[in-house]
């Protein structure tokens, strides 16, 4: 499965929550959040603009930083 990369401006625990929720419901990805770094790490077949939009639904600033 490819990995992505994002920037997700996380700031607590809550945000974090958030993130996970959103991608929880997508379906099909494996993911792990980075809180202090501000990063999440995606495993999915879903396409990178897929899984931007969806992080985007957090409210939070979202970037994609590329493949890992």
């Amino acid at each position: 499965m490819p990995k992505h990369e994002f920037s997700v401006d996380m700031t607590c625990g809550g945000c974090a929550d958030a993130v996970s929720r959103v991608l929880s419901k997508l379906g099909g990805v494996e993911f792990n959040i980075d809180l202090p770094n501000k990063k999440v790490s995606i495993d999915s077949e879903h396409s990178a603009d897929t899984l931007l939009a969806t992080l985007n639904k957090t409210g939070k600033a979202v970037s994609y930083l590329g493949p890992k």
